[in-house]
């Protein structure tokens, strides 16, 4: 895939919204965004906005790791001194592997839902994102947006989406019972062993990644042994530096999606 500059890709700055969304903004051919808002915030400063993006079905944009192609989403509120933090609450993504490559992406019109911090006199917020999408090329497409935080009445209809969007979102898994078992990356077949132990949990919707993005993980294997899964790692590997950080499973249940962190040990090769 090759890249259009990203001059050509910059969307010019939207004026103030004064309800709970921003106007639409055209990133690339087929591809609006906006801000949206529940337009309430929480006694304790919490507030929930979105990045909703209007795209094709056959458009995509990345997940936290992107994979081996993607742009991953970098948001910036730095221009707006009231907001005091943000995190992106990722919604359960696809697997993608067209031409040979392993992404983790969303399809169609996604919603990312922000959960923000604010001080006390916050009442605006200032955004700026930096996202990917890709359709038959691929485009690093950026977007401003000035948004009211707090409305007199909540927006009904952007809070369902925001909702909607955050149950989506993995959670931690909390049940005393544990569905995942010690993981062990093998050097020798370059793959981390991931024993199940809940038949709940769907096998075959398992990524793996870890706090950094590095290594980058493929899609999950059935292996020989009943109840174990395989995830390879793409690329070399330096096998004492993967055992140092925790890697983050992420799956789906019939109750959701859900994550759990387990520390790596390591067979080490001769």
């Amino acid at each position: 895939m090759r890249l259009i500059p990203l001059v050509l890709a910059l969307a010019l700055l939207a004026p103030p919204a004064f309800a709970a969304e921003t106007d639409w903004q055209a990133v690339a051919p087929g591809v609006r965004l906006r801000l949206i808002s529940s337009g309430q915030i929480s006694d304790d400063g919490q507030t929930l906005l979105g990045l909703e993006i209007d795209m094709p079905a056959t458009s995509k944009t990345y997940w936290r790791v992107p994979g081996e192609t993607g742009l991953p989403t970098e948001l910036d509120f730095s221009a707006a001194p009231g907001v005091l933090g943000h995190q992106i609450l990722w919604p359960y993504p696809t697997y993608d592997n067209q031409n040979g490559y392993a992404d983790y992406v969303y399809f169609g019109p996604t919603v990312l839902p922000i959960e923000v911090t604010l001080a006390p006199d916050a009442l605006v917020a200032e955004m700026t994102a930096v996202l990917g999408i890709c359709s038959d090329i691929c485009v690093p497409a950026q977007a401003h947006f000035s948004l009211q935080l707090a409305d007199a009445q909540p927006d009904p209809a952007n809070e369902l989406r925001l909702r909607q969007a955050v149950a989506l979102s993995p959670i931690d898994w909390q049940q005393k019972s544990q569905p995942i078992g010690d993981v062990v990356y093998d050097a020798q077949t370059n793959m981390l062993q991931v024993p199940i132990s809940d038949p709940a949990l769907d096998p075959q919707s398992l990524i793996a990644a870890t706090r950094s993005g590095l290594p980058l993980f493929g899609a999950p294997q059935k292996s020989p042994e009943p109840d174990l899964v395989l995830i390879p790692v793409l690329g070399q590997v330096d096998q004492t530096e993967l055992a140092r950080q925790p890697v983050e499973l992420t799956f789906m249940t019939d109750l959701g999606a859900f994550e759990i962190d387990r520390p790596v040990g390591v067979t080490l090769t001769d």
